[in-house]
């Protein structure tokens, strides 16, 4: 390919090479390939090659109307841009590095119309401007571009291009890209993410979400998506599986996420989604998932809002955002990240498997030790029951032994307090007996001796009164009979007494009698029988008193409170086997 070696002094490189020139370090000079325009290098070519003014150029304009005498005859518009867009392709005849701003990408014939800007660090607009990579050059470069960003041409992505700027006539102002330096997006992309990644750090909530503890199980999910995320599909075929058979609920909640104000609405649902789950309980996670994209629709992601929202959640966030090679800043601030939607579904299913399995070998562990320790308790009651046998044995033969002896020693005591009490009924009755009849006898003795007293004084006083006067005669006689009268009364209660005192002790001693029999009757079998006693007999109704005699007889009865019942006495061979 010709080449047009160009006369650069070297304080001027920078300015050429700025519109496209070339070095050549084999001679040590500037050129430009050919077919370029070499208007914008003609102060550097040279001098036989010198470019003249064309007819129509900007200086002939200028010049025809610097004469202001002259009638004013004007210009076509069209010679007017014209010279514009000589004096252009004059100015930059090759691209020039600038930095740009997509606002918005257009796909049509394949070739990429584009509108840019710049903005202020306001994010109000500076300058705009309209630009096309051609069909020839979009197959060149585009590749280039999105496999070292991963990222696409789209609304917001900011470039470094090489740019030709460009007016025609019919289309105005444009410029004309055919070239893009990847390192510069992906520098802003990181620089943007790095800025958000220490504003959350001098916070102090860039790892608070990182340190919650992960969920130990799941019940309840809130998912945030996209409604028509690629990977919110294979999410749900598992998630509607696991809902299913209620093992997990999941509440979904949708937003865009990408384009302008999408982190803003990530934020809003999520919060909208929560508020309305606070009446039926709280989440045990919240994930976050969209399929993959290019490098700058995920960049919609690395927003501070978002970010902070998400450090600021008292549980768990999980993210599945795009594919592996994919990173954002809500997987960094997240407490779990999976690379796709449908490893954070596996992750959950897995973490629900664990759970289970723990649970299934704590029930395990549960029930063998319950075994274990239902064996042992099974084997303490039988030991306890034989013990307690043997000892109820040892107690019932030890009680029908002291049985039998209370019951000998009860009749012994019984017959000879009944004896005792005849004796003591049989002397008390003679002492009653001889009292009242001394008594008796007495009174008889007494009786004669006062009568014949009372006779006496009764004949001396009425010869006395007699012999006094007989006027006094009555009133002796009177008071003869009212002595008599009053003697006869003494003697009356005299007896009365003395008949009281002895039917008094003879009902004193009846009743001593009767109660000593109560008592004595209260001692007898049916009493016994009543207290829980029970007496042995032998076929020939004789009381059995011994083991023995018991194992002896051919058949036994037990003589209980209400009634009697037989029993067989078991073998001896069968009772030394026991």
């Amino acid at each position: 390919m010709a080449r047009q070696y160009l006369d650069v002094p070297y304080r001027e490189k920078d300015a050429a090479k700025a519109l496209g020139a070339r070095f050549d370090g084999g001679v040590k000079r500037w050129y430009v390939e050919d077919g370029v325009e070499l208007a914008a290098f003609h102060v550097w070519l040279p001098a036989e090659l010198a470019l003249a003014p064309s007819p129509g150029s900007v200086s002939d304009i200028a010049s025809s109307n610097s004469d202001t005498t002259t009638v004013r005859r004007g210009v076509p518009l069209s010679r007017l841009l014209s010279s514009v867009s000589a004096a252009v392709a004059e100015a930059f005849s090759n691209g020039v590095w600038t930095m740009v701003e997509v606002n918005e990408a257009t796909l049509r014939g394949g070739h990429v119309y584009l509108e840019l800007s710049e903005r202020d660090g306001a994010g109000q607009p500076v300058a705009k401007a309209k630009g096309m990579i051609w069909a020839n050059t979009v197959a060149r470069i585009l590749p280039e571009f999105e496999k070292a960003t991963g990222a696409v041409i789209g609304a917001g992505i900011k470039l470094l291009v090489r740019a030709r700027p460009v007016f025609k006539p019919q289309y105005g102002f444009s410029l004309e890209i055919d070239a893009i330096d990847p390192e510069y997006t992906l520098g802003d992309l990181e620089a943007k993410k790095r800025e958000i990644r220490t504003r959350l750090q001098q916070e102090g909530l860039f790892e608070c979400n990182r340190k919650l503890t992960a969920p130990t199980d799941f019940q309840l999910v809130l998912v945030v998506s996209p409604p028509e995320a690629a990977g919110l599909g294979d999410f749900k075929k598992e998630a509607d599986r696991l809902g299913r058979h209620g093992i997990c609920r999941f509440v979904y909640a949708h937003s865009r996420f990408q384009g302008e104000g999408a982190a803003r609405e990530i934020v809003g649902a999520a919060l909208a989604a929560l508020r309305d789950m606070s009446s039926t309980g709280h989440p045990d996670a919240i994930v976050l998932i969209r399929g993959g994209g290019a490098a700058n629709d995920l960049a919609w992601l690395n927003d501070y809002h978002l970010a902070r929202f998400i450090c600021e959640q008292s549980i768990p966030v999980l993210t599945g955002i795009g594919h592996e090679r994919d990173s954002t800043l809500p997987d960094e601030v997240a407490n779990t990240r999976f690379d796709t939607p449908s490893k954070v579904i596996a992750g959950i299913e897995q973490q629900i498997v664990r759970r289970i399995r723990e649970a299934q070998r704590a029930w395990e562990s549960i029930l063998a030790t319950a075994t274990q320790d239902c064996r042992n308790a099974r084997l303490d009651v039988e030991r306890s029951d034989a013990q307690v046998r043997a000892d109820a044995t040892a107690h019932v033969a030890r009680a029908r032994h002291d049985s039998v002896a209370a019951l000998n020693e009860i009749a012994i005591n019984a017959v000879r307090q009944v004896h005792d009490g005849s004796n003591q009924v049989a002397a008390m009755l003679n002492e009653v007996r001889a009292g009242a009849s001394m008594d008796i006898a007495m009174a008889r003795q007494a009786v004669p001796a006062l009568m014949t007293a009372i006779r006496i004084d009764a004949l001396s006083t009425l010869a006395e009164a007699r012999s006094v006067t007989s006027v006094g005669y009555n009133t002796v006689v009177d008071r003869t009979a009212a002595l008599t009268r009053s003697a006869g009364l003494a003697v009356q209660s005299q007896l009365q007494r003395v008949a009281e005192r002895a039917v008094g002790a003879i009902k004193q001693a009846r009743s001593s009698a009767q109660a000593l029999v109560r008592e004595v009757a209260g001692q007898g079998p049916e009493k016994t029988l009543g207290r829980g006693f029970a007496i042995v007999r032998n076929g020939d109704g004789r009381p059995v008193t011994s083991k023995e005699v018991a194992q002896a007889s051919s058949r036994l009865s037990i003589q209980f409170r209400d009634g009697t019942a037989d029993v067989v006495p078991a073998p001896k061979q069968q009772r030394s086997t026991r």
